[in-house]
């Protein structure tokens, strides 16, 4: 009778016993046909990406399950014991487009290892002044599309030394530091304008704990009149030109021996937002405030809206107070040289202040621009732009003497004065041309049709202000830029024709966004035989170098001679290590 309870218990004793072996040899099996992945994420400099985001997707029929990491400070992520078979990975960064690759085959008992190339969303935007990538573009590619790396591939075995050793021969030494010692005006008759006299520029990179970058920029001049500014750069990404940014900048000048002290303050702040693969928004403002024993404020809000149109198109609406144009901050795909000498820009960035019946009023004024660009073959780009511009108390630069100093800012280093010309608004519209002809020289082309103020022809000596007239100008200029290898130095040459008289800047949005300034200006950076540490170069900046577009106007104050463009020299030594 006992022999049936026996024989069941018996049974159901080798059925767990055969599931347990069953099961461990199949546990065995699997961990003797696991792989591993390992790669490491890049910019497109080279530069290792911290805190991305990588979630790999297995590609067999019905699996749903995805895993995620995250890289470390050397770009890495690992991942251990995953079933052999195809793989998708998609990796994700703030400021940068998402990147997929597709296809990764993972083998058994083997790592696998993948390296990606990480683009910034506005990379594509400076795609010229980069040397070109080894790999050929389809002649359709977009900077929107989610697209792969070309440089991802994989490979047996992982090393982390090398791997790392690898990045570190392909991104080379960047810049930490720099400095300028300079002589000569940057901008006469505005207050961020310091004593044509001996300064000391300097700026410094800092990097913050996660992927945050710190600038820090000052500037200081001595002999004629003591001035000085401070300004800090916070790029959240630890990218320039893509993520958001902060900055605030502090300046401070004693304007000769006249008593009074210069302060100004400027606060900026910057983003984008991407919408889906076609839609990106680029948002920021600033806030103003400069004082001269009385003070002046102003708010500047910015807007740009980017979509693609078609395979070769893309289209950009843009709302921004005056005279806003996207500075170095926001420009696109710049290395960290770039940013340093962005940051140093910063302290030159305030509007220019003026006088108005005894009390201080500060340049500004709206520009709204609907613009279409065209890619032309694989170094070209083609853009055609219509704008409106209102303006509120532009600012008509100048040289005079004995002048009343309630309606003229004079520079008490110069005889140049900043004087407000009232109101204005006209209509224009803009084609532009930028190639690169070679990895060495580009070439930008541009032609501008908009409003200018001009005094108009009377004989009768009246108030300044009441004499300036809009009328319409056509402008034509070429920028050439071409790094000379042999004596290690780069020349910008560039000249802006205006049809007519003009005392304000034709397109002046246009001008800051292709750095094309009226008339003939040179850039000179010529690197010297290296007798200390770091890089040395010369450096020398001309603008206006013919002094054209001057115009004479009697007026009730006195005779003044009205120009676009000061004649200007800048020249000095700039250390970078």
């Amino acid at each position: 009778m006992q022999q049936g309870p026996l024989r069941l218990l018996g049974t159901l004793v080798m059925i767990a016993a055969s599931a347990s072996l069953g099961a461990g040899l199949a546990m065995a099996q699997g961990k003797l046909a696991s792989g591993g992945l390992a790669g490491v994420v890049r910019d497109l400099s080279g530069t290792p990406q911290m805190g991305a985001s990588v979630e790999v997707f297995p590609e067999a029929p019905g699996a749903t399950s995805s895993l995620d990491y995250l890289t470390n400070t050397l770009g890495i992520f690992r991942g251990e014991k995953l079933p052999p078979g195809l793989y998708t990975i998609r990796v994700t960064l703030a400021g940068f487009l998402p990147t997929l690759q597709q296809h990764v085959r993972i083998n058994p008992n083997l790592t696998t290892m993948v390296r990606i190339e990480m683009e910034s969303m506005f990379a594509s935007l400076e795609q010229l002044r980069r040397q070109p990538n080894s790999s050929k573009a389809d002649a359709d590619d977009w900077k929107w599309v989610l697209r792969s790396a070309s440089g991802t591939r994989p490979v047996l075995q992982w090393d982390e030394k090398v791997a790392l050793a690898a990045s570190e021969n392909n991104a080379g030494p960047a810049p930490k530091v720099l400095l300028e010692f300079t002589d000569g005006a940057r901008r006469p008759g505005s207050v961020s304008n310091v004593a044509s006299a001996p300064g000391t520029a300097f700026a410094y990179d800092q990097k913050l704990p996660g992927a945050g970058n710190l600038l820090v920029a000052g500037q200081m001049s001595y002999l004629d009149s003591a001035a000085g500014g401070v300004a800090t750069v916070w790029l959240p990404t630890g990218v320039i030109g893509s993520g958001p940014h902060t900055a605030i900048v502090l300046r401070e000048a004693r304007m000769g021996d006249t008593g009074i002290t210069f302060r100004g303050m400027r606060i900026d702040q910057g983003g984008s937002l991407a919408f889906g693969d076609r839609v990106l928004l680029r948002y920021g403002g600033e806030y103003v405030l400069v004082g001269l024993g009385r003070s002046a404020s102003s708010v500047r809000p910015r807007l740009s809206l980017e979509t693609k149109l078609g395979t070769a198109w893309h289209g950009n609406l843009v709302f921004a107070a005056q005279p806003n144009a996207p500075n170095g901050i926001e420009a696109n795909g710049q290395d960290l040289e770039s940013a340093l000498s962005s940051a140093l820009d910063e302290l030159d960035a305030f509007p220019a202040l003026m006088w108005r019946d005894g009390r201080p009023v500060v340049q500004g004024g709206w520009h709204e621009e609907i613009s279409a660009e065209r890619r032309v073959g694989e170094n070209g780009k083609l853009q055609f732009a219509g704008f409106h511009d209102d303006s509120h108390h532009v600012a008509v630069f100048g040289r005079g003497t004995d002048l009343p100093p309630q309606e003229y800012f004079e520079d008490v280093f110069s005889n140049a004065f900043a004087y407000d010309g009232g109101s204005s608004s006209s209509w224009g519209g803009r084609a532009a041309y930028r190639e690169k002809l070679s990895e060495d020289v580009e070439v930008t082309a541009l032609y501008a049709m908009a409003g200018a103020l001009t005094p108009a022809a009377s004989g009768e000596a009246g108030i300044l202000r009441d004499s300036l007239r809009m009328v319409p100008r056509q402008s034509v200029g070429v920028n050439l830029s071409a790094r000379l290898h042999r004596t290690g130095g780069r020349v910008t040459a560039g000249y802006k024709w205006i049809s007519g008289p003009a005392v304000s800047r034709v397109d002046s949005y246009g001008e800051s966004l292709y750095q094309m300034d009226p008339y003939l200006h040179v850039s000179l950076r010529q690197q010297l035989p290296k007798f200390g540490p770091g890089r040395w170069e010369a450096i020398a900046d001309c603008d206006n170098l013919l002094a054209q577009g001057y115009v004479t106007v009697n007026t009730r104050e006195g005779l003044v001679a009205l120009v676009p463009a000061f004649r200007t020299f800048r020249g000095g030594l700039s250390l970078q290590f």
